[in-house]
């Protein structure tokens, strides 16, 4: 039997899969051996890891006298995972008459502070004070550090460490991270000047704080009278003058190390990236000696947040073709956000395909980006197909399809799935509003967006936002009811802004209600008068209107004010890559070849048609055709 036992506890050890697991488990039973403390110790800890929390009770519930060393075993798992189970285990063991030892305490506190339960860690206190545990330095280390993280006061912690019959440096560690946290720098200073032993954590804790405090001249002070430094100290130099924005101070970290970690490299890269200089971010990340998924996830979140798309995707591409690193889900998060910038289906789909066939977990943020990209880029079947397959949905997912549904024109569909998600329990925020009632609006719905804004209010207690109300005006506008859109604009407890006062004077326009146009317009640059959007807007509705003299005066006054209009964009797939076009742009390599075929299909289409192409708002001018002839 014991040669059995010693078989299987080897086994048990290498069990990397829940199959395995469960066939080792077995085998314990058939040789009756789940009794054995050894076993179980690991059996309830692999069930926790590889199965759940769940499993390992059952496999604790099922032993016939559970030691010290089982309850405790089934504590250490709890945590991070169930505060609930952690206690019912501490009191089952207590009425069984097994006294607490050191690890029971520790491991519960670890578990209280994971979930932030003062009460449960106020609790063991007292066990501790009662079963004479202060004189343990282990058991009031961690009890200083739960009141450090879950008490919410600085004098409770202080107290605690004045009154420790000894301490050491975990101790001081603590008091001084503690203090650092609550931004009591001074205080923490002179603690650090008072300890009687320091360490490289101590060092670390004073300078990491420094850097959290944004106090770099200090930190570096502190990180230069440092008698060693590791890895830890390097980098929170690094990342503190990257957060403060100065890259120079930075650069001259890096290039100080000894030794530089792959971390280093990438916070270095990531710093770039953020800061808005991707060139010296491509050109670190090309001279990385090593690369990780987070260096990968670094370059391509970098071009993303820099919009630039096809740099994105070609990064994505080389992580694939080097295949050192295998994509995960913030890689196929980045790069399903570029494939919606740049409208890119079949980049989406394929992201899709691999997600399938690499057998990736549809996680909440995966799942929603996929959904996003595929109704952002009109496949509204695929993003259905993904939505039904999600085994949890958060807001986030039900804003994201109901939104895509409206986009797309199935307004009454939003409708219909925003009334499922209610009836499912899920409680609606302030945005999934804006995107019903963008329904309401694109689908000319006046009756239900009148219906959806009073459930909000009446029902959901949430207080409209500017864009709520902008959404209710729009609504009425569309349908021609100016009169009760200005009623409802009358009684918004938010000041109108002038988003809400161009939607009005559009539908002025449109619906042939003439009167309000000047104190509209009026209106509008009272609030925006630099805004040449706003200035084009009133210059264009001005002509059409016949008010031939004020729309010259708004022309001058935006043609003084030196004012440009953005640049349209559009984007085109062909095969693996996305072009991109831009008004006045003659940047692209294929540019004659697209406007000679443009102005073949002007000829041609003037024969037949008598429809003429207006080229100069792709931003191709006579004089540009005639250079490139």
């Amino acid at each position: 039997m014991k040669s059995n036992g010693a078989k299987l506890a080897v086994i048990l050890q290498k069990c990397r899969w829940i199959k395995q697991l469960k066939q080792t488990h077995l085998q314990i039973l058939i040789n009756g051996l789940k009794d054995s403390d050894f076993l179980a110790y690991n059996l309830i800890s692999l069930s926790s890891d590889l199965i759940s929390l769940d499993y390992a009770n059952k496999v604790f519930d099922d032993l016939p006298n559970p030691s010290l060393i089982s309850y405790n075993t089934l504590i250490k798992c709890s945590i991070g995972k169930s505060h609930k189970l952690a206690a019912f285990a501490y009191n089952r063991m207590r009425e069984s008459g097994i006294s607490s030892n050191s690890f029971t305490f520790t491991f519960l506190l670890r578990c209280f502070a994971s979930f932030h339960k003062l009460e449960g860690g106020a609790m063991v206190h007292c066990d501790v004070l009662k079963t004479g545990f202060v004189s343990s330095m282990f058991v009031m280390n961690t009890l200083l550090d739960f009141y450090a993280k879950c008490g919410g006061d600085l004098s409770v912690v202080r107290k605690l460490f004045d009154e420790m019959p000894e301490t050491d440096v975990v101790s001081w560690n603590t008091i001084i991270k503690t203090y650092m946290s609550y931004g009591g720098i001074g205080y923490a200073i002179k603690l650090f000047e008072s300890m009687p032993e320091r360490n490289l954590v101590t060092w670390n804790s004073v300078v990491s704080g420094l850097v959290k405090s944004n106090n770099m001249e200090l930190a570096n002070e502190m990180f230069q009278l440092m008698p060693e430094k590791n890895s830890v100290s390097w980098n929170a130099m690094i990342s503190g003058y990257i957060k403060s924005g100065d890259m120079k101070s930075a650069k001259d970290i890096f290039d100080q190390m000894p030794e530089r970690s792959v971390v280093s490299w990438t916070t270095m890269v990531s710093g770039y990236a953020t800061n808005g200089d991707i060139q010296s971010a491509r050109t670190l990340f090309n001279q990385m000696p090593t690369k990780n998924v987070i260096s990968w996830n670094a370059m391509i979140a970098g071009y993303v947040n820099n919009h630039m798309f096809n740099e994105a995707l070609s990064v994505f591409h080389q992580m694939l073709i080097e295949a050192k690193c295998k994509p995960d889900q913030s890689t196929l998060i980045s790069v399903l956000s570029t494939c919606t910038h740049l409208n890119s289906l079949e980049h989406g789909k394929w992201t899709e395909s691999y997600i399938r066939k690499n057998k990736l977990e549809l996680s909440l943020p995966l799942g929603n980006a996929l959904i996003d990209m595929f109704a952002k880029c009109g496949d509204l079947e695929s993003a259905e197909i993904i939505f039904k397959k999600m085994a949890k949905r958060c807001i986030i997912t039900w804003t994201t399809m109901i939104s895509g549904l409206a986009v797309n024109g199935h307004c009454r569909e939003a409708l219909a799935l925003f009334n499922t998600m209610c009836s499912e329990g899920q409680k609606p925020d302030q945005v999934i509003f804006i995107a019903v009632l963008s329904a309401c609006t694109h689908g000319g719905l006046v009756e239900e967006g009148k219906r959806v804004f009073n459930q909000m209010v009446h029902d959901f207690g949430i207080e409209p936002r500017i864009e709520h109300y902008g959404c209710m005006v729009d609504v009425l506008a569309r349908a021609g009811r100016i009169e009760e859109a200005i009623g409802f604009i009358e009684t918004m407890h938010l000041e109108p802004n002038p988003v809400i006062w161009a939607t009005l004077l559009c539908a002025c326009k449109f619906h042939g209600n003439g009167n309000l146009l000047e104190s509209l317009i009026r209106k509008i640059l009272d609030q925006e008068p630099d805004n040449p959007s706003y200035l084009r807007l009133v210059t264009n509705l001005s002509s059409s209107a016949g008010r031939w003299k004020d729309a010259l005066n708004y022309r001058v006054a935006d043609r003084d004010r030196g004012t440009e209009k953005v640049p349209g964009c559009s984007s085109i797939q062909v095969g693996e890559c996305v072009h991109e076009f831009v008004a006045k742009d003659t940047s692209h390599p294929q540019r004659k070849e697209v406007y000679r075929a443009l102005r073949s299909l002007n000829r041609h289409l003037k024969m037949i048609h008598h429809v003429n192409i207006e080229l100069a708002y792709l931003g191709i001018y006579q004089a540009t055709c005639e250079t490139l002839e």
